[in-house]
């Protein structure tokens, strides 16, 4: 089992209440098992969120090169509406 590290932390009155409440309606035996779910969950969504900003800054570099190698299209706002409504519609028909 990992160490166990003991901390003092400070909560809003309300975010405590909500701790309290799990602990006193049983979903939790104890503040410090509501806390270290948590911080699971925390670090869950963090590392999603890490993980999608570097999907982001990948497609980035690669418009990037793109660009610089002269592989673009011109503008043209009415394709772009165009294939849209058309994608939205197969949807519907598909739903």
């Amino acid at each position: 089992m990992a160490e166990i590290e003991r901390l003092t932390i400070s909560l809003p009155s309300d975010m405590a209440a909500i701790v309290n409440d799990a602990v006193a309606g049983g979903d939790y035996a104890s503040t410090s098992e509501v806390v270290r779910d948590a911080l699971h969950d925390w670090q869950a969504k963090r590392e999603l969120h890490l993980r999608e900003l570097a999907a982001l800054k990948a497609d980035i570099d690669t418009g990037l090169a793109d660009l610089a190698e002269g592989r673009v299209k011109d503008f043209d706002a009415e394709r772009i509406v165009e294939r849209g409504r058309s994608l939205s519609a197969n949807r519907s028909r598909s739903a």
